[in-house]
């Protein structure tokens, strides 16, 4: 019974990083990092149905897929890891979907933003200070936060988030 769950995350995870390697098709450029809106929905979602494991393992997966296509930047790992990680946390510690997207823009925006200036200077060669990945960070991570929050308050509401849940953990 284990394993039937666990193969059920991994198909699971594979879809919604598929969804969001993707989606970066749809991303735009801010201050030298390509935001992608629909990578931070999948953060949340992973971190809904799947918990934080795999949402970060779905998030280093989609980061390195985008890369590998030149579908995005060394900064993909830290913006979408620590992001998924945080928010996967917050929901595995509250159940509270509110509090899991404000966790993705927090983990993403802020410390994901920090995260990448030494990737950004040292690595790319690009010249910012300290605090200068915030901003493009939040941006992309508060779409995509308000995106993943319609998507399940909406699910909530209707019933079908608990039928998701539960089919996920059998």
């Amino acid at each position: 019974m284990k394993q039937q769950t666990a193969v059920k995350k991994l198909a699971i995870a594979s879809l919604l990083t598929a969804v969001a390697v993707v989606g970066s098709l749809f991303s735009f450029p801010v201050l030298g990092s390509r935001c992608s809106p629909v990578q931070h929905m999948v953060n949340i979602l992973c971190a809904v149905f799947l918990g934080p494991w795999y949402g970060l393992a779905s998030a280093f997966a989609a980061s390195l897929l985008r890369n590998l296509l030149g579908l995005g930047t060394l900064l993909a790992f830290p913006g979408s890891m620590v992001g998924a990680l945080v928010c996967g946390l917050t929901y595995a510690g509250t159940r509270n979907l509110g509090a899991t997207c404000v966790g993705e823009v927090f983990g993403t925006g802020i410390l994901g933003g920090l995260a990448a200036w030494p990737i950004a200077t040292l690595i790319l060669g690009q010249t910012a200070a300290v605090y200068g990945y915030m901003g493009p960070f939040l941006i992309s991570t508060i779409g995509g936060s308000v995106i993943a929050g319609v998507v399940l308050f909406a699910l909530k509401r209707s019933g079908g988030l608990d039928v998701m849940q539960t089919v996920v953990r059998r």
